[in-house]
């Protein structure tokens, strides 16, 4: 029997205009714009609708924003959307799908991711760490790259983001960063990038920001989810409430094992993939993963009105 998958975005799909075409249709969405504005005190929905671009961008302002988004599209539309058999999201994407399973409340969410945000933004300076894509290399030589760049350096590199097969993330001190890219290139890298953040995410260089939003986290009041959710950290799913908030823990200095969530999922029989929100990322590598195991999956992107035609 065919399975429905949700899947929620993370930072990197934020645009500015985001979410508005969704408030002016839907009231259930627009709620979700009040309900984001009152707990955090300030007018997240003018940011979204109308920037500027550059302080969007500021973590603290993405995470809440992005989260906010996906809330919008699943309080809009539950009556239409496939019943999720499970639901996993893209780093602060895991938030989304805790409020839209029913485990988290949305203004207790929105008010953390912001703090997260601040967290893992103050965790290393501004120039210390970097992020880079190496594309089209195996998780061995990636792996390896990074471990030779690191005892070169004596600084930090290691894989942050496994997205799916030959697009994997790297993160670290900025040497370390660009010594494992010219180790790349000795093992057949050919394609590799600087990414435009400001911190380096999922690598342990994140323990202070995990440090201090431990307490926050574990003030929050989870409950079981309306079905399991693969969670980053271990790309297994899980549904009590303790499994939850530890996932959430440890996923700050951990990696996003997003390509084994995936094939998790299409191992559990998987065709349906929803992914609620802005952006068209989660669906596209979903497919791409599919077809390299030479499965057929349906994978729709849902942010605004225009999207609905894919519903049927």
């Amino acid at each position: 029997m065919s399975k429905v998958a949700w899947l929620f975005p993370g930072q990197g799909s934020q645009a500015v205009g985001m979410g508005v075409a969704l408030a002016e249709a839907e009231p259930a969405a627009r709620a979700v714009l009040q309900d984001a504005d009152a707990a955090l005190g300030f007018p997240l929905s003018k940011l979204m609708a109308e920037g500027p671009e550059e302080t969007l961008k500021l973590t603290e302002h993405t995470q809440p924003a992005i989260l906010t988004h996906s809330v919008m599209v699943v309080r809009a539309w539950a009556h239409r959307l496939p019943k999720p058999d499970f639901a996993a999201g893209h780093s602060l994407g895991e938030y989304s799908a805790l409020v839209a399973l029913g485990a988290l409340g949305f203004q207790d969410a929105v008010r953390t991711v912001r703090e997260r945000g601040r967290a893992m933004q103050e965790a290393v300076p501004v120039g210390v760490g970097a992020m880079a894509a190496l594309l089209g290399m195996s998780q061995v030589d990636v792996e390896a790259s990074c471990a030779e760049a690191a005892a070169a350096t004596g600084k930090i590199v290691v894989p942050a983001n496994f997205n799916g097969p030959g697009q994997i993330v790297i993160a670290g001190h900025a040497e370390a960063v660009e010594a494992a890219m010219e180790a790349a290139k000795t093992r057949g890298g050919r394609k590799m990038m600087k990414l435009p953040v400001s911190a380096p995410f999922h690598s342990p260089l994140m323990e202070p920001a995990q440090t201090r939003m431990g307490p926050i986290l574990r003030a929050l009041a989870f409950k079981a989810p309306i079905c399991p959710l693969v969670n980053n950290v271990d790309a297994a799913p899980v549904t009590s409430p303790d499994a939850l908030l530890d996932g959430l823990v440890r996923q700050i200095p951990g990696a996003v094992r997003w390509q084994a969530t995936m094939d998790l999922l299409l191992d559990q029989g998987v065709t349906t993939f929803v992914e609620l929100g802005p952006g068209k990322v989660l669906a596209g590598l979903a497919k791409r993963q599919a077809k390299e195991r030479g499965l057929e999956v349906a994978a729709l992107s849902l942010g605004g009105p225009e999207d609905l035609a894919q519903l049927g």
